[in-house]
């Protein structure tokens, strides 16, 4: 590793052979290298675990303005912990190099197995059983990987498959005022076609069809769209034409007949493929519905009693400090949000109101949408909403802080339920029936 620019956080020891960053990690050989990076084998001192330490040069990263989508990545990472996801740990950055400091995966990447040959049937079906599990917990995170591919599985040392490099993925503040993304991005040979369109897609649904890729990889040894020019191959891809080889049963085609449908709204979802007679064998549900740890209160909701006078507590509201305020809003490459265990990731917004109107807003609109709110605290209140969600009934938590006398600062974080679920209940309901009394730079609003 090159030593310019990072004498902050290299220091040699006196015999040479080893380097350490940060006090804590020893950094060795060199795992691979792409444009902007270079992923080194390194372990913590401490406690001797083995990590990849993934380093990022700041300067070609913002020359090329790709800044923000390393942001996003590290966003995303920190969304979708699960057993067959690598695990980012930690972020560390200096003024000329980022650091991520990831699971070391050492089984090498699935692609190394299929070089050699196809895959017996029950081993594919195993990885691709940790594939659909990984991919439909990242969904209802509202995260879509869009570079799905036998090069981004890795295995660990028992075999297990680890879903990485999202560096391509997309959150749902991409999506369009359709509901669709929109940015061509991918392998070309496992796109989906609706991506190549360039109409706007589903990123659910185009990273079902690379799963459908990527099984067909793993039991043939090939790809399904192959031909002598990329143009050529795009044609397949658009009338999704391929053929089987002998081999394949015919429950397995079944399956990838259906995942490798041109028409997405005609191609099989993940609970179709949950389903699925060929998927079925020897799968357990329990990877697919994983219980989220959340660090809220452990017991749930508080009470049951109804939260009535709000605008009488005796209490004054606490006090939000205004640095907070500016830092949470701020711009600049700041990380320290991302991976703050005490505290989980919330949504601000700011009202031009005292804090106890505010707080009486913001119950009255709860119930208007049909949310059952309940006491916990003074100025803190826990919404629970009516309808079974994916991850049972969404609850949310909404603490209102004084910033002045006539400006008050509510925080809005997710207590349970699904995050994709929860996005969709800030942005297309809360938001919008609050906006006549959410302080804004565009103009004055007043209290009703």
């Amino acid at each position: 590793m090159e030593q310019q620019g990072v004498n902050r956080t290299i220091s040699l020891k006196k015999n040479g052979s080893r380097k350490i960053i940060f006090g804590k990690l020893e950094m060795g050989r060199v795992l691979g290298q792409g444009n902007f990076a270079k992923v080194y084998y390194g372990k913590n001192i401490s406690t001797q675990e083995s990590v990849a330490i993934k380093v990022i040069n700041k300067d070609q990263v913002k020359k090329e303005g790709l800044m923000e989508q390393i942001k996003r990545e590290i966003a995303i990472m920190r969304l979708v912990r699960h057993p067959n996801v690598v695990e980012l740990k930690e972020v560390m950055a200096t003024k000329k190099r980022i650091f991520f400091v990831m699971e070391y995966v050492k089984g090498g990447e699935l692609f190394a197995k299929v070089v050699k040959g196809r895959l017996k049937e029950d081993s594919a079906r195993k990885y691709f059983h940790q594939l659909v599990s990984s991919v439909d917990f990242c969904h209802s995170r509202g995260v879509y990987h869009r570079d799905l591919k036998p090069e981004n599985l890795l295995l660990d040392e028992n075999d297990n498959l680890k879903v990485s490099d999202f560096g391509l993925s997309a959150l749902p503040e991409q999506l369009r005022n359709d509901g669709l993304l929109h940015t061509q991005c991918g392998t070309p040979s496992y796109v989906a076609p609706e991506v190549l369109r360039k109409n706007g897609y589903d990123g659910a649904k185009a990273d079902i069809w690379s799963c459908g890729v990527v099984l067909f990889v793993l039991l043939t040894g090939f790809l399904p769209f192959q031909a002598e020019n990329v143009m050529h191959m795009y044609r397949k891809i658009f009338k999704a034409e391929y053929e089987f080889p002998p081999w394949i049963s015919n429950d397995a085609r079944r399956l990838i007949s259906k995942l490798l449908v041109a028409d997405p709204d005609k191609r099989i979802s993940v609970p179709g493929i949950f389903g699925n007679p060929w998927f079925r064998k020897g799968f357990s549900k329990t990877m697919s519905s994983l219980v989220e740890h959340e660090n809220g209160d452990k017991n749930g909701i508080e009470s049951n009693r109804e939260l009535e006078m709000v605008t009488t507590k005796s209490s004054p509201p606490p006090f939000y400090n205004a640095f907070e305020l500016i830092s949470s809003m701020s711009s600049g490459f700041d990380l320290s949000n991302l991976f703050e265990d005490e505290r989980k990731p919330a949504s601000l917004f700011t009202f031009k109101c005292s804090a106890s109107v505010t707080l009486a807003r913001v119950v009255s609109t709860a119930k208007k949408l049909k949310f059952r709110v309940l006491a916990t605290k003074e100025f803190k209140v826990r919404m629970q909403g009516k309808v079974e969600g994916r991850k049972g009934k969404l609850a949310v938590t909404a603490e209102v802080f004084e910033l002045a006398p006539e400006v008050a600062v509510v925080e809005l974080s997710k207590s349970a339920g699904d995050t994709l679920e929860y996005n969709k209940f800030y942005e297309e309901e809360l938001r919008p029936a609050l906006a006549d009394i959410v302080w804004s730079w565009q103009g004055e609003n007043n209290c009703q």
